[in-house]
């Protein structure tokens, strides 16, 4: 499953299902279910740190067979497997605005609505009208933004396991040029900041209250520190980063380590963002 995470580790799945229609996503859950095995469903896998030893079960791909996204008036509907740089850029092509702020984020539509993914001021909660989910037993249910549950990096998808197919955006009018040029403005920012050259799931840790994760394992002295191949970054010591070849072990050790010291010296408790399987 390396070769479907973003942090590039993570041990082979028993079964994959790279899904083509929401039917037989809905027939593979049902069936798993009844057989006892249990299922992931993954995306981008962009926020995920999987075992070395792998996952003993069915692992649903919603990937580029299914990305299809289309637009009526403002509002904007896309499957879970579309990325949101691709949504970003479709809105702009379409003149719509709201989504430039996801640009960057280096996720799925159904991961990032299912973790009310943000950046730069925006969240998906902010643009989210509805959406298409399936239970853990494959049974469909669609959910209104107020249902979703919304909270910062929660939902009630994450909360109730639900599996989200697609989600209606309710975007505004805007100017193409204007939005592209503003994305831009974002790519740089995050280039300036972020360490983009190698592997990494993403900021690693939640923002604890009052504080910025990052700053503060700054502060500790983290700054590049190592366990085998996985590091905290020089650049942003809020990303883990694969300096090649690191497994998942090492980047929980170094977890571990992270989270011991900034608790020792500021007597904070960093979270772990990326979920962990």
């Amino acid at each position: 499953l390396c070769r479907f995470t973003s942090i590039k580790t993570g041990g082979p799945a028993r079964w994959l299902l790279d899904a083509r229609e929401e039917g037989e996503i809905a027939l593979a859950l049902g069936l798993a279910r009844r057989l006892g095995i249990p299922a992931l469903v993954i995306g981008c896998g962009s926020n995920l740190l999987i075992s070395d030893a792998g996952f003993d079960g069915l692992v649903i791909h919603l990937g580029a067979n299914f990305a299809r996204m289309s637009v009526t008036g403002t509002c904007l509907y896309a499957q879970a497997g579309a990325t949101l740089k691709e949504l970003a850029h479709f809105a702009a092509d379409q003149n719509l605005a709201g989504l430039a702020f996801a640009e960057g984020i280096p996720g799925s539509l159904g991961g990032g609505a299912c973790m009310n993914a943000g950046a730069f001021g925006g969240e998906m909660s902010q643009v989210g009208d509805s959406l298409d989910c399936l239970d853990p037993s494959g049974s469909r249910l669609t959910l209104s933004a107020e249902e979703a549950r919304y909270a910062y990096r929660r939902s009630r998808m994450m909360e109730e396991g639900l599996l989200v197919l697609g989600a209606r955006l309710r975007l505004s009018p805007g100017n193409r040029e204007d939005l592209i040029r503003q994305m831009r403005e974002y790519q740089e920012c995050r280039r300036s900041k972020q360490p983009l050259t190698y592997p990494s799931a993403g900021s690693f840790f939640k923002r604890p209250a009052g504080y910025f994760a990052g700053a503060l394992i700054e502060q500790a002295g983290l700054k590049g520190l190592r366990v085998g191949a996985a590091q905290v970054s020089e650049k942003h010591a809020g990303f883990l980063i694969n300096l090649g070849g690191a497994t998942t072990a090492d980047f929980l050790a170094l977890k571990n380590e992270v989270q011991s010291r900034v608790r020792e010296r500021f007597g904070v408790a960093l979270e772990p963002e990326v979920r962990i399987i």
